[in-house]
């Protein structure tokens, strides 16, 4: 835009100043016989054929605003007949436009130009940097349409980095020699207005050896350099978080402390990053280097060590609670060798990932022998001699397509009713389901014929769950009571109430291989050994026979509700994943009968579903995957953690889940997680990507449960409305 320039009159009996040009702008087209808008506060014309600019004639300070939105040359504009709001109308061959000026302009305040630009070939995903410290990641997977996967703001991330190592109580300080203070960042006043992102380029981190990194960035995850006016960043690409902040101005001996422009090269051999910054006030420019090695060094280290897993390393200590089933069990050889087969496959190494891989790498390992096809899967007198022959000694094929075509719909009751869970049994043959109207159903993997029908709860039945024989089917339910039925005769076995529970049962579980339940009640969880009476005696079947007795109970740290929990029953394992109302993740060892790690600040929200990668009798996984584990929150997404680091891994966004509680699941092949969503779809995503690589529709409601079928390639879904889907490969 020009400056304003003075016209003088021809006329010579005209004095002063008559004529000013206020404006002047060239365009690329003739805008001769075009219907022109001249008000009192704004002229209007079009630009460049197909723009439409508007000037402000009262407040010089407001910059042309120009818009966009026409294929053709404008034709014609007009105002208006009222000032609020204030509407102007562009016309041309192809469409006509009626404009807000007010809501233009603000959105035209509110955009930043952006400074960067980055491009992970390993992720496929595209990073832009605006001048107001927005990032905005975008994959560029073939079947994801240039998807935005999640924007991130930087200073807000700045303030959550900070914040994070405040809260956990798993880091320790930092030397004060080796990183500079981060009080600056815990104090909100000194934190700047805005981050501007100067520079992105490709961080190095991953190739720090593994012995120095600590808890910095697993291999072969992608980190990225962000360059601001205040500092420089290391964000993670898979959980999008940041990994370090080194601030200017707490390194006294920089000569520059405000940078105007920023340049990083961040992938050299020997662990080194290059830094070229110009001074935003000043003359002054300068190169950085930065040693990695010790940047990682210095950072504060999580107290996890490595003795936490799923698979365990040692046998039972003679103090723990678990001792309790070998001691009563007469025969533990079973047991022990299965315990020596995952001993000798236990690694220490972190997990990896790999984002070019199908198959994120887990699928490609040999076979461990604790995960064995079974051959030995018995008919309980119920199934025909066809579906005994699609179940016997089938092993789940680990590279078959994801369950994608809608096979078969139906509703649970005659009027609609949500459904709470969804599991399948250990076999594959069974599904059950826990409904709002307290009843439980049992219906057969392919959806046909008559459920069996489980009633006699007063409250919505919260948790359905399969032992690993399959005889016996467990319910929790709001009315504080804990049921175990007989999966066969459809008749309660055990019935446990309020003197037990003090407070509803949130969720229950087999657990040790059908030795224990595991329930939650309030802020503790209770390990139960129970016995079941088998007893067909026609005139004693309505007494009670099976017993229970509480053998050991946990409560989480500072006596918080406990929201969820999960552990492995398919195997013997001794670990605990708890989550609490203070949005924090607890992990308990009861070989040793106590908390063995927090994390503090999991999610935004409380967690209100932990899912374990537990694999199936069907299929075998690497072993380090089944430290693996996903959380979800409302309005908070789904991450993944891995068990040994206590870290967050990878986020997946995309799904959206702002008021229901959503429920997920892994795929027995250990490739894929799915997970319910309020716009009625399930949404897929693969190990080794953000963003969903499958949207399923076909519902018609909030899609509150998801499982996956541990012998074949299904996935039974279930909605708000009482409707269950299944869901067949192609």
């Amino acid at each position: 835009m020009e400056e304003p320039q003075e016209i003088s009159s021809t006329n010579d009996s005209c004095v002063g100043d008559i004529v000013i040009e206020k404006y002047l702008v060239e365009s690329k087209e003739p805008a001769s016989h075009v219907q022109l808008a001249c008000g009192v506060q704004h002229c209007a014309f079009p630009l460049d054929g197909n723009q439409l600019c508007i000037w402000n004639t009262q407040d010089p300070s407001h910059q042309r605003l120009i818009l966009r939105g026409h294929q053709q040359p404008i034709t014609a504009v007009a105002f208006g007949n009222t000032a609020n709001p204030l509407l102007i109308c562009s016309a041309s061959q192809d469409c006509v436009i009626m404009w807000n000026l007010d809501e233009c302009r603000e959105k035209v305040l509110e955009a930043s130009p952006l400074l960067s630009l980055f491009i992970d070939e390993d992720s496929r995903q595209l990073v832009t940097g605006s001048a107001d410290g927005q990032l905005w990641i975008v994959s560029l997977g073939e079947s994801h349409h240039y998807r935005c996967v999640t924007h991130v703001d930087l200073k807000k991330k700045t303030e959550s980095f900070s914040t994070r190592r405040v809260e956990s109580q798993l880091c320790s300080l930092p030397e004060e020699s080796q990183l500079p203070s981060t009080d600056g960042l815990e104090r909100g006043g000194e934190i700047e207005v805005e981050l501007p992102v100067l520079s992105l380029a490709p961080c190095a981190l991953s190739l720090v050896p593994s012995s120095e990194r600590g808890f910095v960035s697993s291999e072969n995850a992608s980190s990225l350099w962000i360059g601001s006016s205040a500092g420089l960043f290391i964000f993670n690409l898979a959980n999008f978080e940041l990994e370090a902040v080194l601030r200017y101005k707490d390194f006294r001996n920089l000569s520059i402390q405000v940078a105007g422009s920023c340049a990083v090269m961040g992938k050299t051999g020997n662990h080194t990053a290059f830094c070229l910054l110009t001074s935003l006030f000043g003359s002054q420019v300068a190169v950085l280097e930065i040693r990695l090695a010790g940047l990682v060094r210095s950072l504060p280290r999580p107290n996890v060590g490595k003795d936490l897993s799923v698979l365990p390393r040692s046998g039972v200590l003679p103090t723990s609670p678990l001792y309790f089933a070998l001691v009563e069990e007469k025969s533990t050889k079973p047991a022990s060798q299965k315990q020596s087969a995952m001993r000798s496959v236990v690694k220490d190494q972190p997990l990896v990932f790999h984002s070019r891989v199908r198959s994120s790498g887990y699928t490609s390992a040999p076979h461990v022998t604790m995960f064995l096809p079974k051959t030995n899967i018995k008919n309980n007198g119920k199934r025909s001699s066809k579906c005994k022959n699609n179940y016997k000694c089938k092993e789940y094929p680990s590279e078959s397509p994801l369950p994608t075509r809608l096979s078969k719909q139906l509703a649970v009751a005659g009027d609609p009713t949500a459904v709470c869970c969804l599991q399948f049994s250990d076999d594959g043959r069974r599904l059950a389901c826990g409904l709002a109207n307290h009843l439980s159903l049992v219906f057969d993997a392919d959806l046909s014929g008559k459920p069996a029908v489980f009633s006699g709860h007063d409250g919505a039945v919260s948790t359905v769950c399969w032992s690993h024989d399959g005889r016996w089917l467990l319910s929790t339910s709001q009315d504080r009571t804990l049921r175990v039925w007989s999966a066969r005769r459809t008749e309660l076995a055990l019935c446990l109430g309020e003197g037990m529970f003090p407070r509803p049962v949130q969720s229950a579980q087999f657990y040790y291989i059908d030795a224990f339940i595991l329930s939650s009640s309030g802020p503790e969880f209770q390990l139960l050994k129970y016995h079941v009476d088998t007893c067909k005696d026609d005139l004693r079947r309505y007494k009670q026979k099976s017993r229970c007795k509480a053998v050991f109970s946990l409560r989480m740290t500072d006596a918080v509700e406990m929201t969820s929990f999960s552990a492995v029953n398919d195997f013997y394992s001794y670990i605990v994943l708890t989550a609490g109302r203070n949005r924090t993740l607890e992990v308990f060892d009861l070989n040793v009968g106590r908390s063995a790690a927090l994390i503090a600040g999991a999610h935004s929200r409380p967690v209100h579903q932990i899912c374990q990668n537990k694999g199936s009798s069907f299929t075998s996984q690497q072993s380090q995957v089944y430290n693996l584990f996903a959380t979800t929150a409302v309005g908070d997404g789904m991450r993944l953690w891995d068990l040994r680091t206590l870290r967050c891994e990878r986020r997946f966004e995309g799904h959206p889940s702002r008021c229901y509680p959503c429920r997920i699941a892994f795929s027995p092949c250990g490739r894929y997680v799915a997970c319910g969503a309020e716009d009625r779809h399930v949404y897929v995503y693969e190990m080794g990507s953000s963003t969903f690589s499958h949207r399923l529709a076909g519902h018609t409601d909030t899609v509150t449960a998801v499982a996956f079928n541990p012998s074949a390639p299904q996935l039974a879904t279930a909605t708000l409305d009482g409707k269950l889907q299944l869901f067949l490969a192609e």
